[in-house]
């Protein structure tokens, strides 16, 4: 891997994570992508979304220069923000589309990948580098058990504790919200931890900010999950990072979190 290419993903600050387990996530910075999917500062894009009107010529150049940092190809899945668990193995050049918010592994190089553009991506492997996983939390997803459901495959799958790292997504100063969202973590959360998730927006009666990082630790806590990492990387606010729907509506391209096993 080239310093050049190594300068323009992220690479998690994650102490607990097994020596044989890879991770990263990608910014805007370092592809091919034209305006509005441009790295913000007059060059390419690193938009790896198929979706959002980029060029897919350019996407499929974006997506090549990805996996030549990887030991395979991502299992790229059809994100519908609910709360289903993919098996990546499954995710095969020419097999039907493989349709969840989330992806386990076990077999070395196969690379479980979610694509975000504000959403809280979540990466998760057990501490003795057996399985792997990623999720993609929305607010409907987190709030009906993306995170749970995750954690629960991975169980199945032989995993004893695991750890997470929560990835770039909307911060809580940017991430306005209506009371649907509050009710649905109320919900969600009956033991009254979905209340430190939110905070009035000032003059904006009814409205919230809500604090995704937050509110997906207790959902994690919930579960017996209590390793947790990250958090602290806002799309909406770091424009020369990060793609973001909620700042740039249809102009905005895709970045991904990812996690395998060596």
């Amino acid at each position: 891997m080239t310093e050049l290419a190594a300068s323009l993903v992220l690479w998690p600050d994650w102490p607990d994570l097994p020596s044989n387990i890879g991770a990263l996530a990608t910014t805007r910075r370092g592809g091919v992508s034209a305006a509005p999917f441009d790295d913000g500062a007059g060059g390419g894009g690193l938009n790896l979304g198929l979706h959002v009107k980029d060029d897919p010529a350019v996407v499929g150049e974006n997506r090549a220069r990805l996996q030549a940092l990887l030991p395979g190809r991502p299992a790229w899945i059809a994100q519908v923000h609910g709360s289903d668990v993919v098996d990546a193995r499954l995710v095969q050049p020419g097999a039907p589309v493989q349709t969840g918010d989330a992806s386990t592994a076990l077999e070395p190089n196969v690379i479980c990948a979610i694509l975000t553009a504000d959403c809280l991506p979540v990466l998760f492997a057990d501490l003795e580098g057996k399985v792997v996983g990623a999720a993609h939390a929305g607010w409907r997803g987190l709030a009906a058990g993306v995170l749970g459901a995750t954690v629960a495959r991975m169980r199945e799958q032989g995993a004893g504790e695991i750890t997470a790292w929560l990835g770039p997504a909307i911060g809580p100063d940017a991430f306005e919200v209506g009371p649907d969202v509050l009710d649905a973590f109320r919900a969600a959360l009956p033991d009254g931890a979905a209340e430190e998730g939110f905070r009035p927006y000032p003059g904006r009666e009814g409205k919230y900010l809500a604090d995704m990082s937050l509110l997906a630790r207790r959902m994690l806590a919930r579960d017996g999950v209590t390793r947790v990492h990250g958090g602290n990387r806002c799309t909406f606010s770091e424009r020369d990072w990060f793609y973001s729907y909620r700042r740039d509506g249809a102009g905005s391209g895709r970045q991904a979190s990812l996690i395998w096993r060596v």
